[in-house]
């Protein structure tokens, strides 16, 4: 894909992609917090398992104040079967008691503050900023990094690589919503195996790097 690509790209799955489920945690945009735990809770885990899982906490609380006054326990029962489970409630502990205690009970805007927390890396940290305030951010998981790298817009070996390749490339304008849209595009049509290139709207612009079989 040429740098100059990228605008039609964009338009195109602007189009296309609102016609599938919305991404778990961009059902919590705005509210920097529920974004922030349902993010914690994504990590390594299907979107299905995480949507059921950030219901059942929500409905139990949904600020760090309120969160802290949960058990360890009742965490761990409402985010069951998300992966490493145990961990995850241990870090929502310690995330919610560091918002009170070092940042007045406010969610902190700055990805570098965010990475203080525990258990927050670069994708959470990244993705609590766009989606929760509306702040310049690029969010890379896996499927933003291989369908960059598919396009052949970028060249990376690793997600942390591919964040900094598309900050030092990717128009400003797109970088709120450049994972929204590859997510759900990934997940549901540029999938990792055999992905559907015969559907797809972007065909014209991707150099189908790595791809091996389609269809």
């Amino acid at each position: 894909m040429k740098d100059a690509d990228i605008h039609a790209a964009i338009r195109l799955l602007k189009k296309e992609v609102p016609r599938w489920k919305t991404p778990i945690v961009g059902l919590y945009s705005r509210d920097p917090f529920l974004v922030l735990i349902s993010c914690v809770l994504s990590l390594r885990t299907k979107d299905k398992t995480t949507e059921e899982a950030s219901k059942r906490l929500f409905a139990l609380a949904q600020t760090p104040r309120t969160m802290l006054k949960l058990s360890r326990r009742a965490i761990e029962k409402a985010i069951y079967p998300v992966s490493f489970y145990r961990n995850k409630a241990a870090h929502i502990h310690a995330i919610c008691a560091d918002i009170l205690g070092r940042f007045g009970g406010k969610v902190p805007a700055t990805i570098d503050e965010l990475l203080t927390l525990k258990g927050v890396g670069r994708k959470t940290a990244n993705l609590t900023v766009t989606l929760g305030f509306r702040k310049p951010g690029i969010c890379v998981d896996t499927h933003v990094h291989r369908i960059s790298n598919r396009w052949g817009y970028i060249k990376t070996r690793t997600p942390e690589e591919s964040e900094m390749a598309l900050r030092a490339k990717l128009p400003r304008q797109y970088w709120i919503i450049y994972n929204d849209l590859l997510v759900a595009y990934g997940q549901n049509l540029c999938v990792p195996v055999s992905p559907w290139c015969s559907r797809c709207v972007l065909a014209a612009y991707c150099d189908r790097k790595g791809v091996g079989t389609s269809r």
